[in-house]
């Protein structure tokens, strides 16, 4: 079951520009290793750069992912991704049967989308050289080419998107510029094998999924009773909602349902595995999202939406879709980028109000 989905490219804010020195195809061996970030919604940003540096690659040369076990699914839905090496500990160095498999890979060249010291080590301990990453962590006298990005500021917006800082590395390796397309998902398993509940709750027309926690920290989380609001005009609209997040989220994420039509309504958190939550996300007819990974996510599959921004830099993480609109008050204080507001009450967040996003969903065209 599928969605025809139109390719416009957003409008991200721009990276600087480097020097482009082609790869030489010799030095590839079999593969390139590509250490992606840990958190979904940053895994998300690079997908562009991922889909840009297959298309310089060699037939017969492999793109390899090395990945928090977590986006192990993620990324095995790629058909661009060959190889995905999940890595149990993402905070800790390799294990050396992890370290065994890379090695065997026979990557010629490494690529770093993280700024961990750590992770350009392990990259020489398996057995490759040609690093290539952002100057970070005092890593720069292990990579062969190191590139240098302004530093973030607090209190104002920086102008320079995550997706284009990953694509401004792979351009300077020879990469073509983005057109806007990213690669199609082939999620395994298949739509037909879902239990017949989820796939009645996906082929609804009128699906909203409302992505009501964020991993980061509480201060990226719009209100529940504002979620709900929005749930219960939704409904009035003819729609069913489902509440995605993680099992932590599910307290959250139920209070967002309380009260509504229990046939209308459903918390979903903690309930999904990752295709299952792709499947819904790609079903959908809109998602509203505080900024979080399923707000990347959903954006990747497709899945038109309205995204809250507060305490975090919109120009630096939005959704890579020309089909999401943000939602923003900035304040003097913001984006401040901590996990919590020092305030108690983040101001960012309870300035938007319900009302203005439901504006927003009836502005949208949703099929």
């Amino acid at each position: 079951m599928s969605k025809e989905v139109k390719i416009t490219k957003p409008d991200l804010a721009p990276a600087p520009l480097f020097p482009v020195t082609t790869l030489d195809v010799r030095s590839l061996k079999d593969g390139i290793a590509v250490r992606v970030p840990n958190w979904l919604g940053d895994a998300i940003m690079t997908l562009p750069a991922l889909m840009q540096l297959k298309k310089i690659m060699p037939e017969g040369c492999g793109l390899f992912v090395i990945c928090p076990a977590a986006l192990t699914e993620l990324f095995n839905a790629l058909p661009i991704v060959d190889v995905v090496i999940p890595i149990k500990q993402a905070h800790r160095a390799w294990t050396a049967g992890e370290v065994k498999i890379i090695r065997e890979l026979h990557a010629g060249v490494g690529i770093l989308f993280n700024n961990s010291l750590r992770d350009a080590i392990q990259f020489r301990l398996a057995g490759i050289k040609p690093l290539y990453g952002a100057a970070a962590r005092c890593r720069g006298f292990l990579l062969k080419r190191s590139f240098n990005f302004p530093h973030r500021k607090d209190y104002v917006l920086n102008e320079l998107h995550h997706a284009n800082k990953y694509l401004s590395m792979v351009k300077a390796l020879g990469a073509p510029d983005w057109d806007g397309e990213l690669p199609e998902f082939n999620i395994i398993p298949a739509f037909e094998t879902l239990h017949p509940e989820m796939q009645a709750l996906c082929r609804h027309p009128r699906l909203l999924a409302l992505a009501a926690g964020a991993a980061y920290g509480s201060s990226k989380r719009w209100d529940s009773a504002s979620f709900k609001a929005v749930a219960e005009w939704w409904i009035g609209q003819g729609g069913i909602v489902a509440v995605l997040g993680s099992a932590k989220e599910r307290d959250i994420c139920q209070e967002a349902v309380d009260g509504l039509v229990p046939d209308k309504a459903f918390n979903l958190a903690g309930k999904t595995d990752m295709p299952e939550l792709m499947h819904l996300l790609k079903q959908a007819a809109v998602c509203v999202a505080n900024d979080s990974g399923i707000m990347h996510l959903a954006a990747a599959l497709g899945c038109p939406g309205i995204a809250i921004f507060g305490p975090t830099d919109r120009s630096a993480t939005s959704p890579i879709s020309a089909s999401w609109r943000i939602v923003y008050q900035k304040q003097p204080c913001a984006p401040c980028f901590k996990r919590e507001c020092p305030r108690g009450n983040p101001v960012c967040m309870s300035v938007i109000t319900p009302q203005m996003v439901i504006a927003e969903l009836g502005k949208m065209s949703l099929n």
